[in-house]
Formats: C-alpha cells, structure tokens, sequence
C-alpha cells in the first residue's frame, strides 16, 4: 500500500482525499519512482475542477523526482538507484511512488537537487519552449512575461533577462512588484490597473513587443493583443483567470497581422530525446546560475488541497511543492 491523492468527482480543493492504494510491480515499459518531492501547478486545478477533464475517479499532479525502484520489461535506459524526474505525460504524481511511462522520465544531473527538479521541471521545461523555440528571445529584445512572480514567470524571466532580453513583467498585487524586479523585470506593470497595455506602448516608444507571454488567459488576453508590434506573436499556455473568451480571426488583422498559439508541453517534448533535449537546456541554465529556482512553499502531501487553495488564491510566489 502506498498513501495517494485522489478524487472522484471534479469540484474544489475539498474533491481530494488523502488515500490508500495498491501499487503492482511495473509493468512493461514502466518504472516505479519512489517519489521524494512532487512538484504543485495551476494545471493540477484544471484537472480537479474539470477544466480539462479526467476519466474519474484519478489521481492528480503531473510533476515529482525521487528515486527509481524497479524497471519493467524492456526498460534499458534507467535501473534501480538512478535519479529521476518527470513532468509531462503521466497524472497521478500526488503519491508516496508510482508506476511511470519510462518515456516520459528524464535522468537528474548530480548538481540539480530533487526538490529543484520537482519545483522546476514542468515550469522550467515550458519556460524552454516558450523562450527558445516558439519564439527564440534576442539579445536587445523588449518583451512581456504575465504572472511574473508565479512560477513558470519566475524561471521565465530570468531565462529571458540572462538571454539578453528586457522583461515587462506583470502581476495583479502590489506587494508582488519588488518579487518581479528581482526575477529580473526591467519594468513590472499591475494588470488589474486599466490602460496597462499603454504604458507596454509607452516602455516600447510606441512600438509594441515582438511577444506576449500569457499564462492570465480571460482577463488580459485582449490587452495583450495590443501590446503587440506587427506580426508579433500572443503565446497564451495558461487560464489563471479563466479561458480566453471566442474572438474573431479578423482582430489579428487589424491589430497588425498578428499571430496566437495556445501550446502544451505534451507537444514540445513528444519523444524521450527530445524529452531529455529540454530537461538538459532547463539543467544547463540552472547550473550556470542563470537561473536561480526559489521553493517559498512547502506542504506535506496530505495537505495537498490547502497548497491548492493557496496558489488559487494567489497567495504564492516561485515555487511549491508537496513532500510525501
């Protein structure tokens, strides 16, 4: 028996129970992670509140490290003792062990602690796609990073900033404004202020940011558009506030030719190299001191549902995660 969170029904944070379940040996292609940290994200509410549903009844959480147990059958690549780490591909991460897809682990480097690959690998793996592949950020540019003293921001600016870039963060509380600057925000705008997408016009001398980073979703997606230069890209990969409402194709081509993505991890990383490819750059950049990964929250996993309550209410900063 091992102890897991779990849930029936999607609703709030008081769906979870703190459970007893039977683990079985691996199975093929599977190996078991005794798990020593699990990483908590915003997509951990989504699930539990059926945003993006589940088949139910489920377990919860997508990211944790620890330690491998046993391999199944035709696993060559990770043996009992080897650290790993996994952040995509597999719920159920709300648990003491789990039986995971080996394709979806990632090996640990010695220099990069369990808790920092727990707190770090979702986040810091879609901060990597975001700034190095949908829109490879330059020396020289200005940009916008939403939600800058929450987690993904936290990794993401200052992966931008050692990048080269000028970084117009932006949170919706005041007494997060000084956490954005030392993430390394050039300038850190309050999104609940109206007109802030002008003072993104003003920074910029009228001419827009190349682009937007938006993990707000509903209420600052608009606002975002008109942040953007011509041919400028709006990359919305989260809904803290809710999905961004229908619109029209036809506002890209006024606002000046403008492209949208809404990107997961699942299709960054869709093959165990190119997988480990993104884990490798996000350990690299960790290593060089380019980006620094601050836990401020810790709970115990049976205290799963208040670590969600604190983050939905915006109560965090950097990263949590839970200890089994």
């Amino acid at each position: 028996m091992t102890k897991a969170i779990r849930f029936e029904k999607p609703g709030s944070s008081e769906v979870l129970q703190y459970v007893d379940i039977d683990l079985p040996p691996p199975g093929a292609g599977e190996v078991r992670v005794r798990h020593t940290a699990i990483g908590v994200n915003f997509i951990d509410t989504y699930h539990r509140t059926g945003l993006y549903p589940l088949p139910l009844p489920s377990g919860l959480g997508s990211e944790a490290a620890g330690v491998v147990e046993a391999a199944g059958e035709g696993v060559a690549r990770f043996k009992p003792g080897d650290r790993v780490g996994y952040a995509s591909g597999f719920i159920g991460s709300y648990c003491e062990a789990a039986n995971v897809p080996a394709a979806r682990l990632v090996k640990i480097p010695d220099n990069v602690s369990d808790e920092i690959a727990a707190a770090s690998l979702l986040k810091g793996m879609t901060a990597q796609y975001l700034l190095r592949r949908i829109h490879p950020v330059k020396a020289g540019e200005t940009i916008v990073f939403h939600a800058a003293a929450g987690g993904v921001g936290q990794i993401g600016v200052q992966w931008a900033r050692h990048l080269g870039a000028t970084v117009i963060g932006s949170t919706t509380s005041p007494s997060k404004m000084d956490q954005c600057k030392a993430n390394g925000c050039t300038y850190v705008l309050n999104t609940r202020e109206p007109g802030w997408e002008k003072k993104v016009r003003e920074i910029t001398s009228g001419a827009g940011v190349p682009v937007v980073y938006d993990s707000i979703g509903k209420d600052t997606f608009l606002a975002g558009l008109d942040c953007l230069s011509p041919r400028g890209i709006m990359v919305t990969y989260g809904n803290a506030s809710g999905p961004v409402d229908p619109f029209s194709p036809a506002i890209l081509a006024q606002k000046g030719s403008l492209f949208v993505t809404r990107p997961t991890l699942a299709h960054y990383t869709r093959t165990p190299e190119e997988l480990q490819e993104t884990a490798d750059d996000l350990f690299a950049v960790l290593a060089s001191g380019g980006v620094k990964v601050a836990i401020n929250q810790r709970f115990a996993l049976k205290d799963a549902a208040k670590a969600q309550d604190e983050l939905t209410a915006k109560k965090t900063t950097g990263a949590t995660i839970l200890i089994p």
